[in-house]
This record gives C-alpha cells, sequence and structure tokens, in this order.
C-alpha cells in the first residue's frame, strides 16, 4: 500500500533521483514535473497527496504556480523548496498557505519529517496522545485516590480539562469514553470533598479564593492605573471554554497570571456573582444592603444592582478608582461598546459583564436545534468558539490592546451537562432551579443531595425561619413527582447550573497584558 503519491516540481529534476529513490523505498510515489505548466496540467488530471516545488524555475515561477495549483485545489498541500532566503518570498508562499518551506540544499530525512507532519500528522497525534493519555490514566487514577485539599482539587481539574481537549482532537472513541469515566469519578470525589470541608471555609483561613474574595484577593493587585485595566467577566463560562478561546485572545494579549478560584454555593449567577462585585457573600448582602438584595422567591432581576455593589466594595477597601460598568446582553450593545471603547481610556478599571455563554445554555434547552449544535461537551465548547471569534466581545479585545489596556477575563461559576433525575418534594414556594433548591418542606433522596439545614452555616439567607438548602450532586438535575417523566426527558441532556461539581464550582480568572 502506497504511503502516498507525490508530484515533485523541480526544472532541475534529474538532480534529485536520490530522493525520489529513498521516498520510493519508503513506499512513496513519486512523479516528476520540470516546469511549473506541466504541474498545474497534472493535479488536474491526476489526484497527489501532496507537492513539492521549487521556487525558482524557468517559465511560470514557484510562487505563480502555487497560486494556480491553489486557485484549482485549495487544500492540497504544497510544500515549497528553495535556494533563496529573501523574506518577501517566504511572506509570499506562507500568505498563500503552503504546508511547509524548505531551504536547499535539503536532505532526505528532511523531505521525509515534512511528508510525515502533513500526510500522516493526524494519525502520528493520535497514536501519540493515545499513548500518553494512556500513561497519564494510571496516575491521574492514583491522584483521585490521593487528593484531599482544594489546591490539589484544582489542579486536577486542570488536568482532566487539558486531556478532554486533547483527545477531542483525534478519533478515539474508547480513551474520550475512559477520560468521561475518569470524570465521572473525579465528580463523585469532588462532591464528597465540598460536602465535608465547604462549611468550614466560612469559620477558617485555610480556605481557597471565593466568589466574595475575588475582588480583593486577585483582581485588585491586578489593577494597572497607569495603562488602563478592563475586566471582562462572561456569565457561565467554564475552564475548558476559555482554554479554547485563550489561542485567540493571544493574537493579541499574552497571559500573565492565571488563578483558580471557587464559585460559592448555589454556583448561580444571583449569589455567585453579586458576590464577587459586592465582595461580600449572600448572608451579608442580605443584612448589609437589604435594597440591592433578592431572595429566589423574590420578584423582579436577581442581578440589578452588580455597578452598585461594586461602588460600594470599592469605596469599602479604600480605593481611589475611576471605575465603570457596563452589562452586554444583545449584540447592539456589543457593537455600540466596541465602537465607543476610546470613551473609557481614562478609566482605572472598566467592567463588563457578557451575558451570551449564560444565554447560550438557556437556549439549549429551550430550542432543539441548539441542542443539536451544542450535544456534547465538545460541541458545546465548538459553539462558544464559533461565537467568540465573531461576537463583539472580540473587537472590544481587540480595540483594548490598541488602547494599551491590560486584560482580566474570569466568570461567575461554569454549568454542567445534567443526566440523572433526582425527586424533589417541597411547598409551592421551593426554588425553581434544577441544580439546588430552597425552601421549606423539602423532601429529597439524601444521597444525592448536599443538604445545608441552617443556611446561615454557609453564608446563605433564609427564605423563612424554617427554610433549608440542598444542591444536587455531580450531574443530577432536581425533578417534581408531578409530570415526572415529561420534565426528566425535557431536562435531560441540558446545561445547568446552581449545583456542586467540578464545572460549575471550579472556575478561572485570568490575567493579560496587550502584545
Amino acid at each position: 500500500m502506497s504511503s502516498g503519491k507525490i508530484l515533485w516540481v523541480d526544472d532541475e529534476i534529474q538532480l534529485l533521483k536520490p530522493h525520489m529513490l529513498f521516498l520510493e523505498k519508503k513506499n512513496y510515489e513519486v512523479t516528476p514535473c520540470t516546469n511549473g505548466a506541466d504541474a498545474v496540467e497534472s493535479v488536474s488530471e491526476e489526484q497527489f497527496d501532496i507537492v513539492f516545488l521549487d521556487e525558482n524555475m524557468p517559465g511560470l515561477s514557484g510562487l505563480e504556480t502555487l497560486a494556480r495549483i491553489k486557485e484549482k485545489l485549495p487544500n492540497l498541500p504544497v510544500i515549497m523548496i528553495t535556494k533563496s532566503e529573501e523574506e518577501y518570498i517566504m511572506e509570499e508562499a506562507i500568505g498563500s498557505k503552503i504546508a511547509d518551506y524548505l531551504i536547499k540544499p535539503v536532505n532526505p530525512n528532511q523531505i521525509l519529517l515534512s511528508l510525515k507532519k502533513n500526510l500522516d500528522n493526524s494519525r502520528l497525534v493520535s497514536e501519540k496522545t493515545t499513548s500518553n493519555y494512556q500513561q497519564e490514566f494510571r496516575k491521574i487514577s492514583l491522584d483521585l485516590a490521593m487528593v484531599n485539599t482544594y489546591q490539589d482539587w484544582v489542579e486536577l481539574y486542570k488536568k482532566l480539562v487539558h486531556w478532554e481537549i486533547e483527545l477531542e482532537s483525534i478519533a478515539d472513541i474508547g480513551m474520550t469514553e475512559i477520560l468521561e469515566s475518569q470524570k465521572e469519578e473525579a465528580n463523585s470525589q469532588f462532591f464528597k470533598f465540598i460536602k465535608n470541608n465547604y462549611r468550614d471555609w466560612f469559620h477558617s483561613d485555610d480556605r481557597p479564593i471565593l466568589s466574595h474574595t475575588l475582588f480583593k484577593e486577585v483582581i485588585v493587585p491586578q489593577i494597572d492605573k497607569d495603562a488602563g485595566t478592563l475586566l471582562v467577566l462572561i456569565d457561565n463560562l467554564r475552564y475548558d471554554q476559555l482554554r479554547v478561546l485563550e489561542p485567540i485572545i493571544n493574537q493579541y494579549y499574552k497571559s500573565v497570571e492565571e488563578k483558580s478560584f471557587y464559585s460559592i454555593l448555589p454556583s448561580a449567577t444571583q449569589y455567585a456573582r453579586n458576590a464577587i462585585f459586592s465582595g461580600l457573600t449572600p448572608l451579608e448582602m442580605e443584612k448589609k444592603y437589604p435594597q440591592y438584595w433578592k431572595n429566589d422567591t423574590d420578584e423582579g432581576g436577581k442581578n440589578m444592582f452588580e455597578n452598585e455593589f461594586l461602588t460600594e466594595q470599592i469605596k469599602r477597601l479604600g480605593l481611589n478608582l475611576k471605575h465603570e460598568y457596563f452589562k452586554i446582553t444583545a449584540v447592539n450593545q456589543g457593537k455600540e461598546l466596541a465602537s465607543n471603547l476610546a470613551k473609557i481610556k481614562n478609566n482605572d478599571l472598566t467592567v463588563i459583564v457578557y451575558n451570551f455563554v449564560d444565554m447560550l445554555s438557556h437556549s439549549r434547552t429551550e430550542m432543539d436545534m441548539i441542542k443539536e449544535l451544542a450535544s456534547d461537551d465538545k460541541a458545546y465548547r465548538s459553539l462558544t468558539l464559533s461565537w467568540f471569534k465573531n461576537s463583539p466581545l472580540l473587537e472590544i479585545i481587540q480595540n483594548a490592546q490598541k488602547m494599551g489596556l491590560k486584560l482580566i477575563i474570569t466568570t461567575d461559576h461554569g454549568t454542567i451537562n445534567t443526566s440523572k433525575p433526582s425527586k424533589v418534594v417541597g411547598d409551592k414556594n421551593i426554588s425553581s432551579n434544577l441544580r439546588y433548591k430552597t425552601g421549606k418542606s423539602l423532601s429529597y433522596n439524601e444521597k444525592e443531595v448536599y443538604e445545608v439545614k441552617d443556611p446561615k452555616e454557609i453564608m446563605l439567607p433564609s427564605l423563612n425561619i424554617s427554610s433549608s438548602f440542598i444542591f444536587a450532586k455531580e450531574d443530577y438535575f432536581f425533578a417534581y413527582p408531578n409530570n415526572y417523566n415529561h420534565y426528566v426527558k425535557y431536562y435531560k441532556n441540558t446545561y445547568q447550573h446552581g449545583g456542586i461539581s467540578l464545572e460549575e464550582m471550579i472556575i478561572p480568572c485570568m490575567t493579560f497584558e496587550p502584545k
């Protein structure tokens, strides 16, 4: 079986006979060609896997031949070979999307390496990735048995996300299924860890960075008053989603610090995001700012006073900051801000809350088309990346880079794809979220929840004297017994937040400086 069909174009092709013999011994089929016009005709009449193209030829030059080949077959890989090291030739060739660029004299192993990189790349990467994960699998399994601190859980989660993204590029379904199994086991262990330790974090100095300490402990030290700082909070953005957005951001910014922190419970917007901007726990918000705080069953928007909370926190910390706050919930708002970003150049801190990803997760629940486009975590990441590449947010980041602003990107909580229903019963005032419930007279399966009978122990307000909270574990979601089958079918395989999982609670805060 042939390793691949090569068209080799060079006006001195006879001098390359030893190279062609070497490749034929490696099972490649090599077709010689002495000029550009014949090369264009050959690719039109015969199917080749790759083209070696000399840059300096009489008649049609290498660059002209390249342009004509790409017009006919834009996806055919072409490797340019030249004696010239002039920069403009390299730039022209690279701009024409060549597969590789080799400078004469080339040796057979250089040629072979380039072929392997371009023809066998997917297979070699797949084999190497699979081999590496098989080795790492054992280490992750050992780590799962030993992990017992919040720092350990951050590192383990990052490792799982790394391999999840690595394995999505290969076609080995078996490896992906093994990783999914490890993630399930990790979330099971993580639930036990949170259940045993979360309450103590509010009564001890040995605790991770939490939502309500993020601004003071992480963001304030990074604010650059000389250059100005842009803080972008993308609602409901998971660590893996930010990881796939990072290469796009890195075209304009370089990463200088990455901190992971824990969302408070419930890992839901009205609790976690208000906590970030206020620097307070929900219980403290309710007591200190009753005019701004709303409980689950209260009418009206629950995140209407984020700017007021932020202003009060800046005052409380004694910071002399000129700041401005924007909330983007529609494309036209994002475009308007991108067009007028220069107006914020005198701010010490500009805060943007961007709501698209949260709307995407809710749309996925309600719209079959979105559900199909984001059928699993891989597709969900891909859809997020596609949105970001074409969003006003990217334009805002590009303009911020031109203005020399420092950039901080974070979120309030993550989300998890839920698959297992858990029955819950309560009175008519029970909260509606599918990953946590609060109210009185709650009835539930104790094995599937973290129950907090006295919300004040974890710094949460109570709806009334006998109210409690329950949080779903792993990928469970709550369903009422009434019309149970209908709701289970409707909400199964939807992205939800508010409960206890690595995806919802361990979230990133990344700082960038303009390139």
